[in-house]
């Protein structure tokens, strides 16, 4: 039975939920009481709780069941005092600043800390890998605002369109992601040069300090980000790097790399008969500059048994390689693939749907949408990481995408007490009948 197994209360779907209601509450709300028909707590959670059930319509359908059941599962599950109309969420949520959902962040992050669920997550002692990478959630021919980013086509015609510079940490070894607060990707008034990611990731690392001053971490990116400006930015807040650095964007380091006989080599071979060799040379100039900063440079190759490199990639770091540490950051540096695969992909494929167009707004609408799905996704990786009965309930249905099919199904027509109870049902359908008999 789901129900009777044992949760991790600290990061149980209640103790969440009740964190984020909490931020919530503690966040402004800018509009004018007469205007305020709706709390302001309501709107935002029932936003979530559309996102967390993966169903846009869910307000809809809850609105329907509370008419023929006197309540709903926004009141039990979220707290939802009063159920809002889709389009006053929208216009509420436009208007949130993007600021209020920060520590909410941060605060997932300390209870995953504080009971010694990131230690699994350490690359070396004590510190934890978090990779960065842009990602689009917004695009149109035709609705843009102040912050749009755009591209003008051959043609002439332009697409408007919303980036943000997401950062989540993760391990080799853990198909779990753990998202942090985001950094926006837009223009802003009266700039003329369009917002960037190397931008963006500056603002982030700034970001990503000040929420964790005391948190040992590993930047991870790729070639965009081993240049020397944001290399300093990330030694001068304290925390490692660990860049991909492609040939064609350091000419001058390669040519140095090249006047060595042989560098330190390491490898093994497999199971499977693959060959694993690792190359590193430690205090490297990045470039030819005369300011040029010192950056350590390993390299990876995959070689099947007919001696054919078959996978090769090199990135720069300021930890000091040697044959003790190097097969570890080799695969830290493969792993930054699980932000593409296990973080976007799963945002934009397995049901989350962020590129879906919720509605763009006037100010913050198309980010704060995409920060209520991010967290939705943030619950749901926190629960596959601590939570049995969301596990099992993940096992017995098969896949992740049935599982919320079948939740989104039952709580159309049912209304539960807990998130526990919702799940138990999920998980064993021969209760489900039970209960309704005895309620009947």
């Amino acid at each position: 039975m789901a129900s009777r197994i044992q949760e991790k209360k600290h990061l149980s779907f209640n103790s969440l939920r009740k964190s984020l209601s909490q931020h919530i509450n503690a966040s402004t709300d800018s509009r004018k009481s007469s205007a305020s028909q709706y709390a302001h707590h309501d709107v935002v959670m029932s936003g979530f709780a559309c996102m967390y059930f993966q169903d846009p319509s869910l307000v809809q359908f809850q609105q329907r069941l509370e008419t023929s059941r006197g309540r709903n599962n926004l009141q039990t599950l979220f707290n939802v005092h009063q159920t809002p109309k889709e389009s006053q969420m929208r216009e509420i949520l436009d208007n949130l600043s993007s600021e209020s959902f920060a520590p909410v962040f941060k605060d997932f992050h300390e209870k995953l800390r504080r009971h010694l669920h990131l230690k699994e997550y350490e690359i070396l002692p004590n510190i934890i890998m978090c990779v960065i990478d842009g990602v689009q959630h917004y695009s149109s021919k035709s609705i843009s605002c102040k912050c749009c980013l755009h591209k003008t086509h051959k043609n002439g015609d332009k697409t408007y369109y919303h980036s943000v510079l997401q950062g989540a940490i993760m391990h080799p070894d853990k198909r779990q992601v753990l998202p942090v607060m985001p950094e926006a990707i837009k223009n802003g008034d009266g700039k003329e040069k369009q917002d960037c990611e190397i931008n963006a990731a500056k603002r982030f690392v700034n970001r990503l300090y000040k929420a964790h001053p005391r948190q040992k971490f590993i930047l991870g990116g790729d070639s965009l980000m081993s240049r020397q400006p944001l290399i300093e930015d990330v030694l001068n807040k304290n925390m490692h790097y660990l860049f991909v650095a492609k040939p064609t964007d350091h000419v001058y380091m390669y040519e140095w790399l090249e006047a060595f006989p042989e560098l330190p080599t390491t490898e093994y071979v497999d199971e499977k008969g693959k060959t694993h060799r690792f190359y590193w040379q430690n205090n490297v100039p990045l470039n030819g500059g005369a300011d040029a900063i010192k950056v350590n440079y390993l390299e990876y190759q995959q070689i099947d048994e007919s001696g054919k490199v078959t996978f090769k990639n090199s990135w720069v770091t300021d930890i000091e390689i040697t044959d003790k540490n190097i097969i570890k950051l080799a695969k830290a540096g493969r792993c930054r693939w699980k932000i593409e695969n296990e973080c976007f992909n799963t945002l934009k494929n397995q049901g989350y749907n962020i590129n879906h167009n919720y509605g763009h707004g006037k100010e913050n609408l198309s980010f704060n949408v995409y920060l209520l799905i991010l967290l939705a996704f943030y619950f749901h990786q926190i629960f596959e990481l601590t939570d049995g009965a969301y596990q099992v309930c993940r096992k017995r249905n098969g896949s992740k995408r049935y599982m919320w099919e079948q939740l989104r199904s039952i709580i159309t027509f049912a209304v539960f007490e807990t998130w526990n109870e919702l799940l138990a049902v999920v998980t064993d359908p021969d209760e489900f009948e039970s209960s309704i008999i005895k309620k009947s």
